[in-house]
């Protein structure tokens, strides 16, 4: 089957492949194979260090992501292209970028473990009733932060909004002070850490960026 990309024709595609929490155990199998076979292969250079493969042709992914887009749009006249991206493709990734410059019938999705689901798992708590919320490099609107009962939300974090900061934005939302709290750090590696306390209580505890906070109401 061919695709068109910028008006050209390629047979080739662009497999976004989840590689999950980090720990290659909870990568799929089909991931894996994906990453194991490609000719081509795009993705952070911690990702790379670890799974790039001798003869593999590589592009870092960093800050210019207009030259990832160019990287792959040429790599795809001759071979297809896997790009690697944390947790879920379809939760906060590359995904979005390359949707808006190529075709989606060139992206091919092969989903991993986010790094909340994964958390939620670890808590023992059902997801089906959460809503999900990113403070990495933006901070949602008032609206999605404010308080009802029986709320139950998963967020991920950076060094700007904290298991510190992010709490005490909750309880400005009209939080109660005890709603219970979770903080998710490492998850999947061997120093992983869950942290159970409460909104206010946050305070009291080590600030810990880039991780997962899990809060009930």
């Amino acid at each position: 089957m061919e695709y068109k990309i910028d008006g050209e024709a390629s047979a080739h595609k662009i497999i976004v492949a989840g590689i999950g929490p980090g720990n290659p155990d909870y990568m799929l199998p089909a991931a894996l194979s994906a990453i194991r076979s490609a000719k081509v292969l795009v993705g952070g250079s911690r990702v790379l260090a670890d799974y790039a493969g001798e003869g593999q042709r590589t592009m870092t992914i960093k800050r210019d992501i207009v030259a990832v887009m160019d990287f792959i749009r040429g790599e795809l006249m001759h071979d297809d292209v896997v790009v690697m991206v944390s947790g879920d493709p379809g939760y906060f990734s590359l995904l979005d970028a390359l949707r808006r410059d190529f075709l989606p019938e060139t992206i091919s999705v092969i989903p991993g473990i986010s790094s909340i689901q994964f958390a939620f798992a670890r808590l023992a708590l059902p997801w089906h009733d959460a809503e999900f919320l990113s403070f990495h490099g933006r901070r949602p609107e008032d609206e999605r932060l404010k308080y009802f009962e029986g709320r139950k939300i998963g967020m991920l974090t950076d060094r700007k909004y904290t298991s510190r900061t992010i709490p005490e934005l909750l309880m400005n939302m009209g939080w109660p002070a005890e709603s219970r709290l979770f903080i998710a750090s490492r998850l999947s590696y061997p120093d992983e850490k869950i942290v159970s306390t409460t909104l206010s209580g946050a305070a009291d505890v080590p600030e810990t960026s880039e991780c997962v906070l899990v809060v009930t109401g």
